[in-house]
C-alpha cells in the first residue's frame, strides 16, 4: 500500500494518496482543485488515478474531484447522506458512486469502508481503510472535518456562513453521536483528517499531521466531556468567524465549478493607465507585497494583501465574487498567486501586472505611517485620534487596548460606516492584519488612517514595561 500525504499551508488543508501498488491503482481523499501534485506522485510510482474519495462538500477550498474525472476518468464517491439539500448535483457525464453508512469501496488490495459521522456537516463521512495484502483490520480513518488532531469540525458553518439558521445546535447534536461512535474505534487506528492548524473549519486544530484514536480520546476536549448539553454549549462557543467565501464554496462544491482548462489567459498588462483606469471604475486591484513594502510606495486605490500563508482567507473575505480583479505582483510568483486564488475559486482574474514596474511609472505614489505603541498612545491620551482592532472577536475578548473599536478585519469592507471619524489607528496582533485594514480604507477614501507597528502584542510589552518604570 502507498499513502502519501499532501498539504497546502494557505487553505491549511490536507488531501491524500492511496494507492494499491500491486494492481497499480491509486485514489485521492479531499482533492484540493491543483491536481498537479497528486500526478507528479503517481507518475513517479507508476499508479493510475482511479477514483476521488470525498468527506463532504467543503466549504474553504474548490474540491478537484471533477478536476480528476476530467483528466482520468476518475470515478467520484461521494456521501449520499443527509436530506435533499446535502446532495450533489450536476453530475451528468461522470462516473459516481454515491454512498451511504456502511458501503465499501474496493481498490485492488484495499478496502475503504463508509462511517456517516454528521455534525460539521449533515452529509459528513469518513473512510476506514483496511490493507487486505498485510492485515484483516483497519489500519487507520480519514476523518476529513469531523475529527481533527486535538479538535472537531465546527456544526456553525452552514447558520453563520450559509444562511442555513438553526442548524448549528442540530449540527453540534449530531456531532456529540458521532464522537460517541468514534470512541467505540479500536484505539490504535491512525487519523487522518482533512486540516491542520490556521483553518477556519474547527477553533483550535492542532498543528501535528496525524493522530491516533487512543490519543485523541485521551487529549481532545471533545472526547472528554460525556454530557450532550455540555458538549453543544462548549462546541458552539468561540468559534471563529466563518469567511463570507464559505458560503460560496458550498455552492461551487454542490453544484462544480468550470475546470482549470478552460479558463481564459490572464493578460499581462504594462501600462499603469490601465491600471489606474480600472481602479477609477470600481474594480478591485490586489497588491501581493508585504505591508511593509506596500507602506512605503503604493498606487492610489489598491488593497494590500501579502502572498502569505494566509493569504487565500483574506483573499476570500475580501474578493467580490462577482466582480474581475486585477492583480500586482512578482511575474515569478503569478503562478502561485493563480492557483491560490483559484483554490477557492476565485476565477475572474482579468489580468495582471509587474508591480515594480508599475510603482516605476508613477511619479505620484502614495504611502501610510506606522507608528510605534508610544506614539499610538501619546495620540490616544490627547484624543487626536482613535483605534480599531481588526481582530478576531475572541482576540478582542481576551484583551484590547482600552477604548479600541472592534471590527473584524474580514467584515471591515462591509462596516466602513462603522469607523471612527478623524485620524484612525488600525490594530491587531502583530501589524500584518491592520496592515491589510490600513489599505482598505485607505483605498475606500479615507485620508488620516496609520497602522500600529507590532500591533498589540508590541503595545503589551512597551507600555506594561513603561507602565513598571514609572
Amino acid at each position: 500500500m502507498l499513502l502519501r500525504y499532501f498539504y497546502d499551508e494557505k487553505l491549511a488543508h490536507a488531501s491524500y494518496m492511496v494507492g494499491c501498488q500491486q494492481h497499480g491503482k491509486a485514489v485521492v481523499i479531499d482533492p484540493m482543485r491543483n491536481i498537479e501534485p497528486y500526478i507528479e506522485v503517481a507518475r513517479k510510482e507508476k499508479l493510475e488515478i482511479v477514483g476521488s474519495l470525498e468527506t463532504h462538500i467543503h466549504a474553504d477550498f474548490v474540491s478537484g474531484s471533477r478536476e480528476l474525472a476530467d483528466r482520468f476518468g476518475a470515478t467520484l464517491y461521494i456521501s449520499d447522506e443527509g436530506d435533499e439539500n446535502w446532495k450533489y448535483t450536476n453530475l451528468e457525464g461522470l462516473s459516481y458512486q454515491l454512498l451511504k453508512d456502511g458501503d465499501i469501496i474496493k481498490l485492488g488490495n484495499l478496502t475503504f469502508e463508509v462511517m456517516h459521522t454528521p455534525g460539521h456537516t449533515p452529509e459528513h463521512i469518513s473512510f476506514l481503510l483496511t490493507d487486505g495484502a498485510a492485515a484483516d483490520k483497519p489500519i487507520g480513518i480519514f476523518t476529513g472535518d469531523f475529527v481533527f488532531v486535538g479538535d472537531i469540525g465546527r456544526p456553525d458553518l452552514l447558520e453563520r456562513a450559509a444562511g442555513m439558521a438553526g442548524t448549528a445546535e442540530v449540527g453540534a447534536r449530531q456531532m456529540f453521536k458521532s464522537i460517541q461512535r468514534f470512541k467505540e474505534l479500536p484505539d490504535y487506528l491512525q487519523v487522518w483528517p482533512a486540516h491542520g492548524a490556521g483553518s477556519a473549519c474547527g477553533r483550535a486544530l492542532g498543528a501535528i499531521p496525524s493522530s491516533t484514536v487512543g490519543y485523541e480520546k485521551q487529549f481532545n476536549w471533545a472526547m472528554k466531556i460525556e454530557n450532550e448539553e455540555e458538549f453543544v454549549k462548549e462546541l458552539l462557543r468561540g468559534q471563529p468567524e466563518a469567511p463570507y467565501y464559505f458560503a460560496v464554496m458550498k455552492r461551487v462544491n454542490k453544484i462544480g465549478i468550470e475546470l482549470i482548462k478552460n479558463l481564459p489567459e490572464i493578460p499581462f498588462i504594462d501600462s499603469l493607465k490601465e491600471i489606474e483606469k480600472v481602479i477609477k471604475d470600481g474594480f478591485l486591484v490586489i497588491d501581493t507585497r508585504s505591508p511593509k513594502d506596500f507602506s512605503k510606495g503604493f498606487i492610489a486605490g489598491t488593497v494590500n494583501i501579502p502572498l502569505s500563508q494566509s493569504f487565500i482567507t483574506w483573499a476570500g473575505w475580501i474578493v467580490d465574487y462577482n466582480q474581475p480583479i486585477y492583480v500586482l505582483t512578482n511575474p515569478t510568483d503569478i503562478e502561485e498567486v493563480l492557483i491560490a486564488l483559484r483554490s477557492i475559486g476565485i476565477d475572474k482574474i482579468a489580468g495582471f501586472a509587474d508591480v515594480k514596474g508599475m510603482l516605476s511609472q508613477s511619479n505620484k505614489l502614495c504611502s501610510y505611517e506606522n507608528i510605534t505603541p508610544m506614539e499610538a498612545r501619546t495620540l490616544l491620551s490627547e484624543g487626536k485620534a482613535q483605534i480599531v482592532d481588526v481582530r478576531n472577536l475572541s482576540e478582542y475578548e481576551e484583551g484590547h487596548i482600552d477604548g479600541a473599536k472592534h471590527i473584524m478585519l474580514g467584515t471591515l469592507k462591509n462596516r466602513l460606516e462603522e469607523v471612527p471619524k478623524g485620524k484612525v489607528i488600525m490594530q491587531c496582533r502583530s501589524g500584518a492584519r491592520s496592515g491589510i485594514a490600513t489599505s482598505i480604507l485607505l483605498s475606500k477614501g479615507f485620508k488620516d488612517v496609520v497602522n500600529l507597528d507590532g500591533g498589540y502584542e508590541r503595545w503589551i510589552t512597551e507600555i506594561q514595561t513603561d507602565a513598571v518604570r514609572n
